[in-house]
């Protein structure tokens, strides 16, 4: 227990620290976070084999996943905010075109491009990888996202567009995955099976909006009993659990899997919470400061989580180069033509593709289901890689597209620190 305890500090401390000369260079805090991570994981300190000086090995790392589940959540529940109905009635129809358009643009790119290398080269690559692979690529990574724009306090068209396209990936993902995922099972085994392409995905995303939709109004009916602002930030923060937890819960029923995706849930339960709350908006920036230590172990546990070993082999180093590639090309295309098309202003359309590139946990995850596969170990090792690469330049070049869209501001020398001033002495009358 107390190696726990000190490997945990150590992140919280670590990742803290790594963030002053980041900020030096110009990075934004997440990837001062990885880095931290990185340090502290099974290929640096880790390897000394001090109990509690990091993580000494990957099962390790994966045993606090716990934490990066619920912090999550809370970022999930965060993304929802973004969906109030006063944006949707601006933004219209515009958010599910750009949401799904450069999802499947992305998908279709990485697709073609790795069916072409295996035509050349089907030693390197089977085609089963090339596809699922491409269905990978449209999951983007919410966390680093919404971190840089809260760091940097980014506000404008281009950040609420993000915001919600990268949570509408979840679900657009989830579909393309899904169906990908079985047409690659037929070709392996010779049948297809209509629940898994069709059936298990729309139940997937129709129950957890639901799950979400209730968890959210419930949130809003029992936060009304409480005054004390304290309070009803306990309550907030006990439901975002509970929806997390819930989320996590899964039965076969009638010969269909029946899952939740915790992105989707905890999204919902957030905007069906911060349309019929009307002090939502306080509530949301207390949560905020209780989770800000959670979100740096999120991404210090993230950085210690990523495998260096992937480096060691040329062949999934090429795979996984072609795959960057692609799925950048495909991202900043498919961002382009969407936003073109439904009448973007020229900032949002030029640089949103740039800000659609961190990949992270939902891309990890499907790489995980993908390795039942015959090629499954190729296909997460990619993944593995990619994620190496996107989480560790993703933030920067987020933060860099929405400063160059003029809706992040240059930091001032402003400073949290304010010296104690003595209480004036109480007298008696």
């Amino acid at each position: 227990m107390e190696s726990i305890l000190i490997c945990l500090s150590l992140s919280l401390v670590g990742g803290l620290l790594m963030s002053r000369p980041a900020k030096k260079l110009g990075l934004p805090a997440v990837t001062a976070y990885l880095i931290a991570g990185l340090l502290l994981g099974p290929f640096c300190l880790g390897k000394l084999g001090i109990p509690g000086l990091g993580f000494l090995s990957a099962e390790q790392v994966s045993s606090f996943n716990i934490i990066s589940q619920v912090a999550l959540g809370f970022i999930a529940f965060a993304i929802g905010d973004e969906f109030r109905l006063s944006q949707l009635r601006s933004m219209g129809s515009r958010v599910i075109v750009v949401g799904i358009a450069q999802a499947v643009i992305t998908t279709a790119l990485v697709d073609l491009t790795l069916i072409v290398l295996h035509l050349l080269r089907p030693d390197v690559i089977s085609l089963p990888s090339a596809i699922i692979l491409g269905a990978i690529a449209a999951a983007t990574a919410p966390a680093a996202t919404l971190m840089v724009v809260k760091q940097y306090k980014a506000d404008g068209p281009l950040t609420h567009l993000l915001l919600m396209v990268v949570a509408i990936d979840d679900a657009v993902g989830l579909v393309l995955f899904s169906a990908s995922y079985g047409v690659v099972t037929a070709m392996e085994s010779g049948t297809v099976s209509v629940v898994k392409v069709l059936i298990e995905p729309v139940i997937e995303i129709l129950l957890s909006l639901l799950m979400g939709g209730l968890a959210g109004f419930l949130l809003h009916c029992l936060e009304q009993f409480f005054h004390s602002r304290s309070k009803r930030r306990s309550l907030s923060i006990g439901f975002v659990l509970l929806t997390a937890g819930l989320s996590m819960i899964e039965f076969d029923l009638g010969g269909v899997h029946i899952s939740f995706s915790l992105l989707l849930v905890c999204m919902m339960a957030g905007t069906v919470f911060c349309n019929v709350c009307h002090t939502s908006q306080e509530i949301m920036e207390r949560i905020d400061h209780w989770t800000a230590p959670l979100n740096v172990l999120f991404f210090v546990l993230s950085g210690a989580g990523l495998d260096l070993g992937v480096l060691s082999k040329p062949l999934v180093l090429l795979v996984g180069i072609v795959y960057i590639l692609a799925r950048s090309l495909g991202k900043c295309a498919g961002a382009y033509l969407s936003c073109r098309a439904t009448g973007c202003d020229r900032k949002t359309t030029s640089y949103l593709g740039i800000t659609l590139l961190p990949q992270a946990g939902v891309a990890l995850g499907m790489a995980l289901t993908a390795q039942n596969l015959a090629d499954g170990a190729m296909i997460r090792n990619v993944v593995l890689f990619s994620v190496l690469v996107y989480e560790l330049i993703g933030p920067a070049l987020t933060k860099r597209a929405l400063t160059a869209a003029g809706e992040i501001h240059p930091e001032g020398k402003t400073s949290a620190r304010v010296q104690d001033t003595p209480k004036p002495p109480v007298t008696l009358s």
